[in-house]
């Protein structure tokens, strides 16, 4: 682009002259405010969208004078409205009332909440909407962890390791993004126990078969956090505290200058947590004289966890040029203790940490009918550096009561390597570039025909460092690299007046990389010199899919959806990671699979003040070279060190199930089972892979009163519970399975309460929240214990003009 046109798009918007602006109160029947309304206006060649703020304020800038039409989500629920304006700003109040039938022209319109039109695309997802959970003391994860397919696991409390699974794929077979992003390229100290539900618009949960528009190596389904877009002037900020010495605050704000449309936007967020729960159990004893171990009830003594990072971002939004365009600046930094390795064992660490940061620049550009109606451009890229040092110094052993270990003689115990982990002392340092574009391109031929095309690039160099090692040893410092292009094509068509809606997808990995350590090599002359030993690799692969959906009666909907999948090993499992405990596996192959899935959504049915959502899944996985850990068994356990590997090919199906109920709209329950069996061929034999739980449920309930203690205020009780039911996180060896029960994990029943109240005015609300009410114990990943019974209390507080 030449410089003087590039000159042009930037002064182009402030030169332009005010329009007309829209705005006004979304409220309901009884006249509360509805936060988080999106509303959509069309006419005269004009489609804006916009997304009233938590006081209900929305706002269109730049309209020209003539009739719209506003279409109003909320929810599940949906209206529509006209509006007239004549060469002036106008106010207009919207009021929602749940039991009007909305008409324009004459003519009764039917239709449905984003929410739902997602659902009933043919692909098994799940939306998850965030408004309730922005205000209380729910992390992201804990969100994600009642939502039917989805299982959570954690090696902890708060920082800890996490994992997703869904329907019983787990690890780097699921992707994670933010918005399209791969959550990778941001680092540890920017992940979902950091981000508050407040930032976040929705969760986007694929099982099983990924949309193009994700494209990206993702085997058993995708997890896309879409950050809050909305353009009106808002700020919110957040702070609470509980159990553990937890302490979590956020802010997020934007100001739009409605003349020129340029917008600055904000967000930052602090977590602190001791970890210091309680935990027992057969590894957390003190070893006496002689030997003798007493188990005991201990307290985590070195898992401190501390984040913290933001975003900054400056630009123009719903100008000519642009929907949305933003360059910016995303920063994050944390701290986390190491409690011990992959397993809890008898001599836990003291002075083992890691520490991580990243910075980023960001480039965000969307616009829709870019040149001509229909052909739609989204263009979102970061590129920086994140980095990770581990602290590994303290030579002496510490039991559980957090003293000084003592040998069987009674004299304190140190480790002869010099550290808590077998290797000797180290300050091992990852230092990474990395970069990450995704380019959606999307051209709409009518109402029922669109090919969308889209590209993501990300690519990291690496290089390890120690600073304990010599100067001659970090002379001698190996890279590596790792390049992923992801190319997908797609093709959707909607047929039989929207009953029939299928997508046709393609679509293109190739993944490179490259390890090079320097080496001392005698040459033909005799002389030693140094050479770089390169190892490297270039991987192409295919993969295809549809997703259709078929309208049997206007509430009962046939979804089907199929793919080739393919997932390419990532960093961590192939160059390894020190501060995970992860070793480097270099000959790792990719996996594949082929995913089915085939569900019913029924509903809504509505009569009187009853609504009842009905929604099953069956799934079958076929999934070949499944990446994880090793299948072990209990004669060949490390307890500290993990390596990933193809544990073999396999077989997982299942079925997951969700009802939802709401009364009155005060009272709504969700009750949501997921079922599943994982077996691989391994070594001949067949086994179900372990350390995987294969049955979970959970059930929530929230209840409304209205003007309890004041006019307008608003009080939600909340009751959240998760079943996991039992698993093995050992293989049995061989037919005696005599002591089994050593590595089983018990079934797990865990409870939450909450509760909220809203002030008159809206802008404060105060919620508390008590986790794990009867202080169950609670285990994850290798039977590391989680946080027992914990109290938090938090206050929100947001205004829309300042």
């Amino acid at each position: 682009m030449k410089p003087r046109l590039l000159l042009l798009l930037f002064i182009l918007p402030l030169t332009l002259s005010a329009q007309n602006t829209l705005s006004g109160v979304v409220k309901d029947a009884n006249g509360y405010i509805v936060p988080q309304t999106e509303i959509v206006l069309t006419g005269g060649g004009i489609s804006q969208k916009a997304k009233a703020n938590l006081q209900g304020v929305y706002s269109f800038q730049n309209l020209p004078s003539g009739t719209f039409t506003l279409e109003i989500v909320s929810g599940d629920f949906i209206a529509f409205d006209q509006v007239t304006i004549k060469e002036a700003n106008l106010r207009h109040d919207i009021k929602l009332d749940n039991a009007k039938d909305y008409e324009l022209d004459e003519v009764a319109i039917r239709a449905e909440s984003i929410k739902t039109k997602m659902e009933k695309q043919g692909f098994a997802v799940n939306v998850v909407n965030t408004e309730e959970a922005a205000q209380r003391n729910i992390q992201t994860n804990e969100l994600l962890n009642t939502t039917v397919g989805v299982k959570i696991r954690q090696n902890g409390g708060l920082g800890s390791q996490v994992q997703y699974s869904l329907n019983g794929l787990s690890g780097s077979a699921v992707r994670i993004f933010i918005d399209g992003i791969p959550i990778s390229t941001f680092g540890s100290s920017f992940n979902l126990n950091s981000i508050p539900p407040a930032m976040i618009e929705q969760i986007e949960v694929y099982k099983g078969v990924v949309p193009g528009h994700l494209s990206d190596d993702a085997l058993g389904g995708a997890i896309n956090i879409v950050l809050d877009k909305s353009a009106g002037t808002n700020l919110n900020a957040s702070v609470s505290y509980g159990s553990f010495n937890t302490f979590q605050a956020s802010v997020n704000g934007l100001y739009r200058f409605d003349k020129s449309g340029f917008t600055v936007k904000a967000s930052g967020f602090h977590n602190y947590s001791d970890n210091d729960y309680e935990v027992s159990g057969r590894s957390v004893v003190v070893t006496g004289l002689g030997g003798v171990q007493t188990p005991i009830t201990a307290r985590r003594f070195n898992d401190a966890y501390r984040s913290t990072g933001g975003v900054v971002q400056v630009g123009y939004t719903d100008v000519s040029w642009a929907d949305q365009f933003y360059v910016g600046f995303t920063g994050s930094d944390d701290y986390n203790e190491v409690q011990h390795g992959a397993f809890m064992t008898i001599m836990p660490y003291k002075g083992r940490f890691y520490e991580s940061d990243a910075a980023l620049a960001n480039l965000t550009y969307q616009k829709k009918d870019l040149f001509t109606e229909g052909f739609d451009v989204n263009i979102n890229g970061y590129y920086g550096s994140r980095n990770r040092q581990l602290s590994d110094t303290v030579a002496a052993a510490y039991s559980w009561n957090g003293e000084r270990a003592i040998d069987f003689r009674g004299n304190e115990y140190e480790y002869t390597w010099g550290s808590q982990q077998e290797g000797g002392p180290t300050l091992a340092k990852i230092s990474r570039n990395v970069a990450s574009i995704r380019t959606g391109l999307s051209y709409a031929f009518n109402d029922n025909h669109k090919v969308l095309l889209n590209h993501m690039y990300s690519g990291i160099d690496r290089e390890d460092s120690d600073e304990l090692r010599s100067v001659l040893e970090n002379t001698f410092v190996g890279t590596r690299d790792l390049h992923k292009n992801i190319v997908s094509l797609t093709y959707e068509v909607n047929a039989f007046n929207d009953r029939l809606k299928a997508s046709l997808f393609g679509k293109y990995y190739q993944q490179k990389t490259i390890s090079k350590d320097p080496a001392i090599v005698t040459n033909e002359a005799g002389n030693r010199v140094i050479v770089d030993e390169v190892v490297s690799s270039n991987k192409e692969f295919e993969g295809y899919g549809f997703a259709a959906s078929y309208g049997i009666t206007p509430e009962v909907f046939l979804l089907a959806s199929a793919e080739k999948a393919i997932r390419l090993p990532n960093e961590t499992e192939i160059f390894g990671n020190d501060g995970d405990n992860v070793v480097a596996n270099a000959s790792i192959n990719p996996e594949q699979s082929n995913n089915y899935n085939l569900g019913f959504r029924f509903g809504a049915f509505t009569f009187n003040k009853h609504r009842v959502t009905l929604s099953t899944n069956v799934f079958t996985r076929n999934i070949k070279d499944r990446i994880g850990l090793p299948i072990e068994n209990s004669l060949n356990v490390d307890d500290e060190l993990i390596v990933y590997v193809n544990q073999g090919s396999g077989t997982s199906q299942g079925f997951d199930a969700q009802v939802n109920y709401v009364y009155n709209d005060k009272l709504s329950a969700n009750f949501n089972i997921s079922k599943f069996d994982l077996e691989i061929e391994n070594r001949g034999t067949e086994v179900a892979v372990p350390n995987t739980p294969f049955l979970t449920m959970n059930g929530n309930l929230r209840y409304s009163l209205d003007n309890l203690f004041q006019k307008k205020s608003r009080l939600d009780l909340f009751y959240t519970l998760y079943y996991t039911g039992e698993f093995s996180y050992l293989v049995p060896q061989g037919s005696n399975t005599v002591g089994d029960d050593f590595f089983k994990v018990p079934e797990q029943l865990a409870q939450d309460f909450g509760m909220s109240y809203t002030f008159p005015k809206k802008r404060f609300v105060l919620s508390f929240d008590v986790k794990n009410i009867f202080d169950k114990p609670l285990y994850d990943n290798l039977s590391v214990q989680k946080p027992g019974r914990a109290f938090y209390l938090k206050l929100n507080y947001s205004i829309n003009k300042f």
